[in-house]
């Protein structure tokens, strides 16, 4: 069964448990639409297919929603609005982990989130609370607000990186010693001796290769000063 087949005998299973919800709202709208794009990814997210899963006329969504754009930017919001917040006049760097740390969790469980956060003018509520509250926290530990803007955009910045790679990834982390041992060969007939190196120990397990995201982090942060 190809994957466009088991994508609509799904849609059409979740549509028969729809047509039990007579009273459509927002929320309900919002939280079918993010179920969607979690379940079969955000290119599969359509006002048809969202209204297929809900049992109900794509016309009647229009009484919630204006359009797609008006849907992706609050879907975006919902999620953004499930990140916990740092504490305005709490440990700034403590509060900074925190809160990396909880987005990315939440951008990894909602893998489509990360590219519409990045390249969408995303102004919602929770997202402006997000921003701000952030700002406040660093400008209260003593950073002016425009040290504090550089300082969001640099750990943000971080953080997408790091989930578009680690979603993205071609090689799981427990095939990379086998895969660093079929590179290995072609390395050590190259002028890459640092890299060799590194491979080496990779396929010998004394390195196990994996990008580290609280070192990432901890180098930005420890980089820092509010004096």
């Amino acid at each position: 069964m190809t994957l466009k087949k088991k994508q609509k005998n799904s849609l059409a299973k979740t549509s028969k448990k729809g047509k039990k919800r007579k009273i459509l709202s927002k929320d309900l709208v919002l939280e079918a639409a993010i179920g969607l794009a979690d379940e079969f990814g955000i290119d599969e997210l359509s006002m048809r297919n969202l209204a297929l899963s809900l049992g109900v006329e794509a016309m009647s969504l229009y009484n919630h929603v204006k359009n797609k754009d008006e849907l992706l930017d609050s879907m975006v919001d919902s999620v953004i609005s499930k990140i916990v917040l740092p504490k305005i006049g709490g440990d700034w760097k403590t509060e900074m982990i925190k809160r990396a740390n909880s987005a990315r969790k939440v951008f990894i469980l909602h893998p489509w989130v990360t590219l519409l956060v990045v390249s969408r003018m995303n102004v919602g509520e929770a997202m402006l609370t997000y921003f701000d509250t952030t700002l406040g926290c660093l400008h209260t530990a003593g950073f002016s607000l425009q040290e504090a803007d550089h300082i969001i955009n640099a750990i943000d910045s971080h953080i997408y990186g790091y989930v578009l790679q680690e979603l993205n990834f071609p090689i799981e982390s427990d095939d990379y010693a086998k895969k660093a041992a079929g590179f290995l060969p072609q390395l050590e007939l190259s002028s890459f001796l640092h890299l060799t190196n590194l491979t080496k120990e990779v396929v010998a397990r004394k390195y196990n290769g994996l990008h580290n995201f609280e070192f990432g982090l901890n180098l930005i942060l420890g980089g820092l000063s509010n004096k």
